[in-house]
């Protein structure tokens, strides 16, 4: 399926490699209004799916409160709302609607094949691990430079940038800026274009693109989960997160 990340309002996140992620039970279906023919509404707590069968897209809307953190069970639920869209034939692609995006939720977006920004100077994407004093996995890096080549992916991960809309447009971090009110509508007339290309020879081309990354993280999952476990528990490394934390509560209040 095609994949449109249309980017808005403020997220916090970090999301890890790990094992194929446990099932979990997907809350009630309901018809969606204006959907396409049949087109039902489904969800959980924090995933909510709302599709249109008849034009074959489905808009998955983020909704873990405060910050839509990637926690474990977000991961699960929406693992299963993606698996379900893609086991019905009907849909051949996907809005993913989220908030700004540092750290696991800038790898979301950059997964998928087309991003949109709201033009709002509050909200950023980036991956920012180093200003927590930690490093982002090779899988990130290698999504990173992937999208805007090695020399900006360098700058950016070492000083851990989170770039406004303006920036990020212009480093080819996303692939336009558009009024807030514009972003889903942009993205249902964006994905079209997707959708108009035969799919078996889309996918097959995508798959040829990022098959090095996707075979690098499969063969060397094991070790990077070990890598960061180890890295992350040393004495050091857990005191730069405090303050961090401590930095993010100061400017809050």
């Amino acid at each position: 399926m095609a994949l449109v990340a249309a980017v808005r309002g403020p997220v916090r996140v970090l999301l890890r490699a790990g094992a194929r992620l446990p099932g979990a039970a997907l809350g009630r279906t309901e018809r969606a209004a204006g959907g396409g023919d049949g087109a039902r509404r489904f969800g959980s707590q924090r995933v909510l799916v709302e599709p249109d069968a008849g034009a074959g897209v489905a808009v998955m809307k983020f909704k873990n409160p405060p910050v839509n953190s990637l926690s474990l069970e977000f991961l699960t639920e929406l693992v299963i709302s993606l698996e379900k869209l893609e086991n019905d034939k009907s849909f051949r692609g996907v809005i993913l609607t989220s908030g700004a995006c540092p750290a696991g939720g800038c790898l979301v977006a950059l997964s998928c094949d087309y991003r949109i920004l709201a033009d709002n100077p509050r909200y950023c994407i980036g991956l920012n691990e180093t200003q927590l004093g930690i490093i982002a996995p090779f899988w990130f890096k290698d999504t990173l430079e992937n999208t805007i080549g090695h020399r900006a992916a360098e700058r950016a991960l070492q000083l851990g940038l989170l770039f406004p809309p303006a920036e990020a447009l212009q480093v080819g971090l996303v692939d336009q800026v558009v009024p807030e009110e514009q972003v889903q509508s942009t993205a249902l007339s964006e994905i079209a274009q997707w959708m108009a290309i035969p799919d078996h020879a889309r996918q097959l081309t995508k798959a040829m693109m990022r098959k090095a990354t996707a075979s690098r993280l499969i063969t060397q999952r094991d070790a990077d989960v070990q890598n960061f476990v180890s890295f992350i528990s040393k004495d050091s490394i857990q005191k730069s997160l405090q303050r961090y934390l401590q930095r993010l509560k100061e400017k809050k209040g």
